[in-house]
């Protein structure tokens, strides 16, 4: 199996209360096993995600411990981002950002977008971003090869239905199918673990 290069976009854990229910916190462990299962099924070298609390952080931490690259892309500033998508929810998750972001920006591993926008689109311009990382980072092997030298899957981490049109877990699928990468999908609730994304 080629080394494969991760895009991944997914879930924050929820708000108290979250009704229905789409990453509890307590799910936090369970979804940290799923992503060490895949990452070493597919015998992944390099991660591409955002930083938020959730689903981007516990695949940063799996991928570290992994020994794998990680490039961060952050849709604005990373104390903005910090306040509005990591310390805002259940969880010690402040300081594992931080690390995270620090090791990433020292590695030259941290892309920051700018003028991506506000709200919504600042985050899809995220993800497309962390596609498009991804499929750069997928290196060629020699031209009398014949293949690649690496793959890029895309992974979804979510509990397997759409919130509805401004899903942007859902869009980074649909992206993703339109780039022509298979898309892989690791459940934060219990259904099935891990598998193949195909209606989304």
């Amino acid at each position: 199996m080629m080394p494969i290069v991760i895009a991944l976009a997914g879930r924050r854990v929820d708000p108290p209360d979250a009704d229905p229910p789409r990453f509890p916190l307590a799910n936090v462990p369970l979804v940290r096993e799923r992503l060490r299962d895949l990452f070493a099924q597919r015998q992944a070298s390099t991660l591409v995600c955002s930083a938020a609390c959730g689903a981007d952080l516990l695949a940063l931490e799996v991928a570290a411990g992994g020994g794998m690259r990680r490039r961060i892309v952050l849709p604005f500033e990373p104390g903005v981002f910090r306040k509005t998508s990591v310390t805002d929810r259940p969880g010690e998750w402040g300081a594992i950002y931080d690390s995270i972001v620090g090791t990433a920006r020292q590695a030259g591993d941290l892309v920051v977008l700018e003028n991506a926008g506000e709200g919504g689109a600042a985050y899809v311009a995220a993800n497309e971003r962390i596609l498009e990382e991804a499929v750069s980072l997928t290196p060629t092997a020699p031209p009398d090869h014949g293949m690649l030298g690496s793959e890029a899957l895309a992974v979804i981490v979510w509990e397997g239905a759409s919130r509805g049109a401004d899903d942007a877990t859902r869009q980074f699928a649909d992206v993703a199918r339109k780039r022509g990468l298979e898309v892989a999908e690791v459940r934060t609730l219990g259904q099935d673990a891990i598998g193949e994304s195909r209606h989304v």
